[in-house]
């Protein structure tokens, strides 16, 4: 089992403790405990615990900084439009396949339908499109396909 396998452990089961599925951690706690660099905690937040996953994830950085963690559970068409409204006005392709495979392994997309969105904002599908303006473009169509999909 790798370190974000184990902080991710450590993190679910410090969430299945509590009542109301709030935690509340120190990031630096976390590093220390786990032997590892705050980044690597971030990496796990942004992986593990993001609102396609069903979590809201709040950070304050700084001597008092901390991480707090809170289990919700919505319905699909919440679901998409958090991710529809978390995506700016540009988007990576690797940042678009961590999404749309978070919501295919969650239900919320079908795999065919993420496959094709994926095809469709792709490097090669965007070729044609001006490298300075590829994100841009992919991050609309991204967000109008979700839009349909809800």
């Amino acid at each position: 089992m790798g370190i974000s396998d184990l902080i991710a452990c450590f993190i679910q089961d410090a969430l299945d403790e509590t009542d109301g599925g709030v935690v509340e951690l120190q990031r630096g706690d976390l590093a220390q405990r786990f032997n590892c660099v705050p980044s690597q905690i971030n990496y796990v937040m942004s992986t593990r615990f993001s609102p396609e996953h069903g979590y809201i994830v709040e950070s304050r950085r700084g001597g008092n900084g901390y991480i707090r963690i809170t289990r919700v559970r919505t319905d699909r068409k919440t679901l998409l439009m958090q991710v529809i409204n978390s995506i700016g006005d540009t988007l990576d392709f690797q940042s678009a396949k961590a999404i749309t495979s978070n919501l295919a392994d969650s239900g919320a997309v079908e795999t065919g339908i993420a496959r094709v969105l994926l095809a469709a904002i792709s490097e090669n599908a965007l070729h044609d499109v001006p490298k300075e303006l590829r994100n841009a473009v992919r991050a609309s169509i991204f967000k109008q396909v979700m839009i349909r999909a809800i």
